[in-house]
């Protein structure tokens, strides 16, 4: 009878951890970037954004996810603050291609299996890499491409709210910011070495791009399997 009891056990804690319950869905939003050229408002969408998102929930406390977004960065001396940077009258528009993982905790607990309405705010950081064409500013001050692209690692920084509209659907709003390990979103530092002449504004400072917007997940996988005795 002992052996028949931890064989059950065994099998109701294998249900427990294999059962667990998955996201996928679609982000759509804006973009805008935060660099050496255009304006430096921290949230101030200018480009669409569109992409695909997939969680793996572990608790109700946090999540495993994944994304892949494209939108292009766009960025126009004409619309910035600084006086200097009017004057100058810079502007660029690069597309971007970006795949990023990380993990996702909620403020308050968000349980997939309990009925009723559930909301909680989140935060999401992991690592995030994308895809960027290169350019410079040639001594016309002219937008020119490289004809190379490179790839910009970051750290995403988002928050959050979202909440089960039904039984399989959760709706999110949330504010991303991408700090980049790069300063050549922009073309203000040219990829090039034979260019360096070319760069431009504060190397010291690397660029940022953020995404605004909404996700709309569909959720599925078993319901847990609980032994009480």
């Amino acid at each position: 009878m002992r052996y028949l009891f931890l064989i059950f056990t065994s099998i109701c804690f294998l249900q427990n951890t294999d059962a667990q319950i998955y996201e996928v869905g679609v982000f759509v939003g804006g973009s805008n970037f935060i660099g050496d050229v255009g304006a430096t408002n921290y949230i101030s969408p200018n480009q669409a954004a569109l992409g695909a998102i997939f969680k793996w929930n572990r608790s109700p406390r946090h999540s495993f996810r994944a994304s892949i977004i494209f939108s292009d960065l766009e960025g126009i001396d004409g619309k910035s603050d600084d006086p200097r940077r009017i004057q100058r009258g810079y502007s660029f528009n690069t597309s971007i291609f970006e795949f990023s993982a990380g993990m996702e905790f909620t403020f308050w607990e968000f349980d997939l299996h309990k009925s009723g309405i559930q909301g909680t705010p989140y935060l999401y950081s992991g690592i995030s890499v994308a895809n960027h064409d290169n350019y410079f500013f040639n001594q016309n001050g002219e937008y020119t491409s490289e004809n190379t692209s490179s790839w910009a690692y970051g750290i995403p920084m988002v928050l959050g709210y979202k909440t089960n509209i039904s039984n399989h659907l959760v709706l999110a709003a949330e504010i991303g910011a991408r700090y980049t390990f790069s300063d050549e979103l922009d073309g203000s530092v040219p990829d090039a070495e034979f260019r360096e002449q070319f760069s431009f504004g504060n190397t010291n400072s690397n660029d940022w791009y953020v995404f605004s917007g909404i996700t709309l997940t569909y959720t599925f996988g078993r319901r847990p399997c609980y032994c009480n005795f």
